[in-house]
């Protein structure tokens, strides 16, 4: 077995709507071996090694239903087998993950293995385990054919360093409870690092915190938390109760100190946590010292303070409420008087509730320098027998991360004790305040029982509030959540999410521009960047979550405009959970046959990802029946169709049940975008008043028109706003770049478009076949190498009879292909689609073969060029001149020898270099080749030997 490709999914995606991990794993010969056929062997040891397995419901939808699946008929197949384990792995991490599903990849025995994770790092940790443990449990005989065994695999061994793997990377208990709070309130959120940095919100609204650390914290206050001297003193000032302290430099000074305040001491840091280096309850000047030089290798500022006795309780004050007490035991054992130290440790530590770290409710006991001082304290080895029922305390401060124990007394703590923790917190100026307090009962006043506050700790763990050793847990981040975001108050900006085989990215462009001079700061992500409030920050190919994210972080933006992929959807899904507007524009041939994705249909469901998780509207193409059918898979408030057909009877009907649509109208003054919307009919703007429409001809602009006017009003803009702002956007290069770029100042007029596609060659075909050409038509045609012969033959098709002089190329980037292959092809279909052959040119290289169309253009003639590299091709159509002698040393052409990078998609090929191809100008400066015109247009003949 081995696994082929893996795949990580941060966000909604084809498999789910949450991050999920998908494998392709190809079983090889353990195809024929599902676990019926392994047999009961198998399934007890796998069963033993996961218990928790017995619990997976499996598609029976009740706790055994997986357990029935692996004995039933012949069993499951260890892909499935191989989920299942990734699943518990991570559960026994402390992971609440259980989502997955196993699907057949197409070959025989490759399947697509999907589970979800938490943490990226830990889920895909899980499934490499995963499939080491069942190499591990075959029988010999399969072991070697499925990859062979380890001798030296331990799974317990494994399995725990997986544990220890996953809490080093996971969210800490605090954190994890605020995220899950966050989540409840459909706050979304970002993990900024590794660690506990964490973004709720998006953009202008978010909030962070690290661990309960919030923005709203104040570092004053954290730095006054932190120094225990300053706390003691503020406190002390305001008369509250607090022990007397005094700051140490050196193990003889503390002695001294102790002396003078009085015994029983404790010894501190001045600024550590967790209880590290804190001993208790110190009588004698040896103790101090020996204390001192534990706690020096925490801090080198050591406090002495009197000891109060009384228990242990830690007090959560959030936004100036009390909100949640614990009463905290240390870690300790009870004597049966016949077992060991060691051994009633063992016995603590076999609890369940036990685990590493913060895996679980309750950490193990280590045995570390504060264990051994207590122990010899009572003259005890790890080998002595306490008596029956002998508490031994093994540390001496209550802190669960050190293995105590916590019980909520929240009911019971007495008005005045409330109220001390209260102004404690405000006296510091903690938002979020762990108040340690020892008394002897909580629910009695201190000025009747004494007492002290001992810390007020800034970044308190909510662990033991929100799962306490005994008693009621606490939901204490949603007081945090309500502080952060307070009820009623937004989190997430709008976001437009918009996809589609072709007019996203001017659509999105459109949609910005509306946004922008309605006074809004938008983030749009497109292919050639992101762009901040107009100015690009990110250069590239921007369609996918991780640029979607860079958008969602950003502090200064208040709406986004995301157009959205499909590469970024099959790599690693959405960068977000929700969008108030999805449109999907159209789904069209391109791409097929590349990432699994095969046909329109299997198209159509990626795409319909982004109408899925669309909250308040999805935007569809009414005239596209595959979009269409995404009415059925989206949960939004409202699905709203556009239409360039004004008698399209389901939009008719739908108009007429109050829904929202987009409809072209005629009318005396041409066609007219029309907005309905329960029952109102809401005219907008003339066609022809549209600069991006070329006075209306360009339909496809006029399609993205209205899709742009409705995204934009179920985004809350007015009409008014939507039409100044279409009525101002433009097709130049610098609105939309590569998006139908006119330019009128040569003698001719030239069109440059990124079109790469049958539907987009054919939408800018039928522009120029309605456009008024005094001269000739001329097109520079070109398809990406990664596309299947049959889309390149369709796009020639597309272009064929729509102009006078073809002028064949390929893109920079060879994809596979050999580099005349895709200029031959299209050369061969213009011709079987009945273009003369005179008719055409070949100029594979890009610059070269826009020179040539640039030249052979006369006066009132159009030139329509598909270009790859934009910017490249855009510069040289505005810096032409006639006057240049060679093409070749104004653009220099480098080596047509395709790079690694160039042939990474598509058929593997080797490619041998060539060279560069002859311009025109050489050849007619050579006497070779000569411009003739004729009824059929201009053409580069070749001379013969007559």
């Amino acid at each position: 077995m081995k696994i082929l490709e893996t795949r990580v999914y941060v966000g909604p995606n084809q498999y789910a709507h949450f991050p999920v991990i998908r494998l392709t794993l190809d079983l090889e010969e353990m195809e024929a071996w599902p676990t019926g056929r392994l047999g009961e062997p198998f399934i007890q040891a796998l069963l033993e090694a996961l218990p928790g397995l017995h619990e997976h419901g499996c598609s029976y939808g009740e706790p055994g239903g997986l357990v029935r699946r692996l004995r039933e008929d012949e069993g499951t197949w260890l892909g499935h087998v191989l989920e299942h384990v990734a699943i518990e792995l991570q559960n026994t991490a402390g992971l609440d993950v259980t989502f997955g599903k196993t699907r057949s990849a197409g070959p025989e025995g490759v399947y697509h293995v999907v589970y979800a994770y938490e943490q990226s790092e830990e889920g895909l940790e899980a499934g490499k385990l995963a499939l080491s443990l069942l190499e591990n449990l075959l029988p010999a005989e399969l072991a070697s054919a499925a990859g062979g065994a380890d001798e030296a695999f331990d799974f317990v061994a494994e399995q725990e360093a997986y544990i220890r793997f996953a809490q080093r990377r996971a969210l800490g208990p605090s954190t994890a409870s605020l995220v899950r709070a966050a989540e409840e309130r459909g706050i979304p959120w970002i993990r900024l690092n590794p660690y506990s940095l964490v973004q709720f919100g998006h953009a202008k609204y978010q909030r962070r915190i690290q661990a309960t650390v919030t923005s709203e914290t104040r570092h004053i206050a954290v730095e006054i938390a932190s120094d225990k001297e300053e706390t003691n003193q503020i406190l002390g000032d305001l008369g509250l109760p607090v022990p007397q302290q005094r700051l140490v430099y050196d193990a003889e000074r503390a002695a001294r100190v102790a002396e003078r305040i009085g015994y029983p001491v404790v010894v501190k840091p001045l600024n550590a946590n967790h209880g590290r280096g804190v001993s208790l309850n110190l009588v004698e000047a040896d103790q101090v010292r020996t204390a001192f030089e534990e706690a020096r290798q925490h801090a080198r500022t050591i406090i002495v303070e009197s000891c109060i006795t009384g228990l242990d309780h830690r007090m959560l004050v959030i936004a100036g409420e009390l909100v949640a007490v614990s009463r905290r035991v240390p870690g300790h054992i009870v004597g049966d008087g016949k077992s060991t130290v060691d051994e009633l440790v063992a016995a603590v530590n076999a609890d369940p509730r036990r685990g590493i770290g913060h895996e679980k409710v309750l950490t193990r006991i280590e045995f570390d320098h504060q264990a051994k001082r207590l122990l010899q304290q009572l003259g005890y080895t790890r080998e002595s027998v306490p008596a029956e029922d002998e508490v031994v305390y093994l540390r001496s401060t209550g802190n669960l991360s050190t293995g105590g124990t916590a019980e909520d007394v929240t009911d019971i703590v007495h008005p005045d004790n409330r109220e001390m923790a209260q102004r404690a917190a405000l006296a510091i100026g903690l938002d979020v305040a762990g108040v340690d307090f020892l008394t002897s009962d909580i629910s009695r006043s201190y000025r009747e029982t004494g007492g002290a506050i001992c810390e007020v700790n800034a970044a308190p763990g909510f662990r033991m509030h929100v799962s306490p050793s005994e008693g009621k847990p606490r939901d204490v981040a949603k007081p945090v959540m309500d502080m952060l975001f307070p009820p009623g108050s937004p989190s997430s900006i709008p976001i437009a999410s918009i996809t589609g085989t072709n007019g996203k990215t001017t659509t999105a462009r459109m949609v910005a521009h509306i946004l922008k001079l309605a006074g809004r700061h938008v983030g749009l992500t497109t292919t050639d960047g992101v762009y901040i409030d107009g100015q690009r920050t990110v250069e590239g190919d921007m369609t996918g979550p991780a640029a979607a994210r860079m958008v969602l972080r950003d502090p200064s933006v208040d709406v986004a405009v995301l157009e959205t992929a499909r590469g970024g959807l099959l790599r690693s899904g959405l960068g977000y959970r929700r969008s108030t507007v999805g449109a999907c524009l159209n789904v069209a041939a391109d791409h097929l046959g590349l990432r699994g994705v095969d046909t329109l249909e299997e198209l159509a469901e990626i795409k319909r990802i982004v109408v899925e998780v669309a909250q308040e509207a999805a935007v569809l193409n009414a005239d596209d029946d595959l979009c269409l059918k995404m009415a059925d898979y989206t949960e939004s408030d409202s699905v709203c169709y556009v239409t360039l057909n004004p008698k399209h009877t389901l939009v008719r009907e739908h108009i007429r049940a109050g829904g929202c649509a987009a409809a072209l109208e005629d009318g005396v003054n041409g066609q007219m975008i029309t907005l309905y919307e329960g029952g109102s009919h809401m005219p907008l703007l003339w066609t022809h008043l549209i600069p991006a429409t070329l006075e209306g001809k360009a339909r496809h602009n006029v399609q993205n028109a209205m899709f742009a006017a409705v995204i934009a009003y179920k985004m809350g803009l007015k009409l008014e706003d939507i039409r100044h702002g279409l009525r101002t956007f433009d097709t130049s290069f610098f609105q939309a770049p590569g998006r139908m770029n006119v330019f009128h100042e040569h003698p001719f007029k030239v069109i440059l478009d990124y079109g790469h596609n049958a539907a987009a060659v054919q939408a800018l075909c039928d522009l120029v076949t309605d456009m008024e050409v005094i001269g000739r038509r001329i097109c520079v045609l070109a398809a990406p190498g990664d596309r299947r012969d049959q889309d390149v033959g369709d796009i020639a098709r597309a272009a064929a009879g729509c102009f006078d002089l073809y002028i064949c190329k390929r893109d920079d980037a060879l994809r596979g292909r050999e580099p005349n292959e895709i200029p031959e092809m299209l050369r061969s279909e213009l011709m079987a689609a009945g273009v003369s052959e005179d008719q055409i040119l070949m100029v594979p290289d890009e610059q070269l073969a826009i020179d040539t169309g640039l030249r052979a253009a006369e006066p009132d003639d159009l030139l329509l060029v598909f270009g790859d590299q934009i910017k490249r091709c855009w510069d040289q159509i505005t810096r032409f001149s006639p006057g240049l002698e060679s093409p070749a040393e104004a653009f220099p052409v480098a080596g047509p020898a395709p790079s690694a990078a160039d042939n990474e998609r598509g058929a593997k090929r080797s490619v041998a270099p060539s060279p560069p191809p002859e311009t025109p100008a050489d050849l007619i400066e050579a006497g070779q080749t000569k411009l003739v015109r004729d009824e059929r247009g201009v053409r580069l003949a070749r001379e013969t030997e007559d």
